[in-house]
């Protein structure tokens, strides 16, 4: 039973880590503003995908959960 406290301890402190990042991500200037984001703009039409934001995001979370993993 110790193993389920100690799996919900981690999640919870994953999820509140992710919330202030979150919240963080906000006052970041450059956070979605990376050079290999797609943005194009015709007449009153916009189409925005964060590409690089989102490679950049993977890659830290894929070394963050490889690192949690290991333990």
């Amino acid at each position: 039973m110790s193993d389920v406290g100690r799996a919900l301890v981690i999640v919870g402190a994953v999820i509140a880590v992710v919330g202030i990042v979150l919240m963080l991500a906000g006052r970041v200037p450059w956070i979605g503003r990376l050079p290999g984001d797609i943005y194009i703009r015709r007449g009153n039409w916009s189409f925005y995908f964060p590409l690089a934001t989102s490679l950049l995001l993977s890659v830290v979370l894929t070394l963050m959960f490889w690192l949690i993993g290991r333990r």
